[in-house]
Formats: C-alpha cells, sequence, structure tokens
C-alpha cells in the first residue's frame, strides 16, 4: 500500500485485489471468444514463420483458459451456499 499528499488531501492506493475483493465478474463466454481470437491469431503467425509471436499468441489463450477454469471451479463450489 501507497499514499500520497495531493492538495492537502490523503490518498491510499491499495492493490485492486484488496479493493475490490469477492467482486470479481467471469464472462465465461466473452472470454472463451477471445482466447479463441487468440488461437486464431497464433495459427496465421506460425503460417507466416513469426513462431515466437505465435507462442506469445497462445500463451495469452492459455492463461484466459486458465482464468476461465477458475471460474467453472469458483461457480460449482459457491452453488447453493447463499440464500440456501
Amino acid at each position: 500500500m501507497s499514499t500520497a499528499l495531493a492538495g492537502g488531501v490523503l490518498f491510499a492506493a491499495v492493490p485492486a485485489q484488496t479493493a475490490f475483493a469477492g467482486q470479481v465478474t467471469c464472462r465465461i463466454s466473452q472470454m472463451a471468444e477471445e482466447a479463441a481470437q487468440h488461437k486464431s491469431k497464433a495459427a496465421k503467425l506460425d503460417r507466416s514463420g513469426h513462431h515466437k509471436a505465435a507462442n506469445k499468441e497462445r500463451a495469452k489463450a492459455r492463461a484466459i483458459e486458465k482464468r476461465i477454469a477458475q471460474c467453472q471451479d469458483s461457480e460449482k463450489h459457491n452453488a447453493g451456499h447463499f440464500g440456501g
């Protein structure tokens, strides 16, 4: 956490995870579309011989797919815990 003084007002900067804990929104269909776009771009880059850039795109797709799995796992484990 860091603090700053601006115009006589004290501001505290906290990490986003701390400030918004529990308010993560998982738009799985949108994330799946983004992963597919990265995979498609990777395939095009591979075909044009840009293998390093293609690997970066595949890594982005894998990261998104990992977040999707985490969201699905979270939904599965939290189902029925509220109001029931």
